[in-house]
């Protein structure tokens, strides 16, 4: 575990955020390669992902959870680049619902709003950071999505079963932002149960917690194969990152 000395935070009228950065998987879609550290418009993934969030007003103090060779890496990297709000960066679990439970439940006792953060999700703008945080002051629990383009099966096997209404469906993206006490409580109550979870909205729903969605965007996307990189490159190139704002 590395500590970090936390630089003046960003004036902001709003409530603490803390978000914890889920940066410990396995990266077996990408062929080999480490898809956190991959160079992506000539900085690794991470490294975007993180500046991204250390520029937004929005989050007061973020913490990494990552695998145990990344440990060093991932703190030199914060400290070499000034990620002043990076506190701590922490040794992840066997699977996404510990790493982030142990990011969770070191976040500073001041967090009256946690965020939780994809770490291969480097092209989230300001705009989708602080609607996700604005969601979280209305609601319980916050998620920005984006509308399903294609058509979507329901199968069993090789056969289909089902043809949902592409209408009721969203596209579920990071950050994601809850009430501090709500999201801790759900976490605990997912891992007791041993459940299987593919994101954190998914533990407060388990609790009948409302979830707003808030503003996405096709650019936030998740980094998993290589095709990915490539289009993240292809966005980079067309659309590089607003500079931080005041909202």
């Amino acid at each position: 575990m590395l500590f970090f000395r936390k630089k003046k935070r960003a004036a902001y009228d709003g409530p603490y955020c803390a978000c914890v950065v889920a940066a410990a998987g396995s990266s077996r879609r990408m062929g080999g390669a480490d898809k956190l550290m991959a160079p992506l418009g000539g900085q690794p993934v991470l490294l975007r992902t993180l500046r991204a969030l250390n520029d937004s007003p929005c989050v007061q103090e973020i913490l990494v959870v990552t695998r145990s060779e990344l440990l060093v890496t991932v703190g030199d990297l914060c400290q070499e680049n000034g990620l002043g709000k990076v506190t701590q960066v922490l040794l992840g679990g066997e699977t996404r619902l510990e790493s982030v439970y142990k990011g969770v439940n070191q976040v500073s006792k001041k967090a009256k709003l946690i965020a939780v953060h994809d770490g291969a999700r480097p092209l989230v703008s300001q705009a989708v950071i602080a609607a996700a945080v604005e969601g979280a002051r209305r609601f319980p629990a916050a998620a920005p999505a984006v509308p399903v383009k294609d058509t979507v099966k329901s199968v069993e096997g090789d056969l289909v079963t089902g043809t949902p209404d592409r209408a009721t469906l969203r596209l579920i993206q990071t950050p994601q932002v809850f009430d501090a006490d709500l999201l801790k409580a759900a976490l605990q109550k997912a891992v007791d149960d041993g459940a299987a979870l593919t994101d954190d909205c998914a533990a407060v729903e388990r609790l009948g917690a409302a979830v707003v969605l808030t503003q996405g965007e096709e650019r936030n996307l998740k980094i998993t194969t290589p095709a990915d990189l490539a289009v993240a490159e292809a966005l980079l190139a067309l659309d590089p990152p607003e500079t931080a704002r005041e909202v």
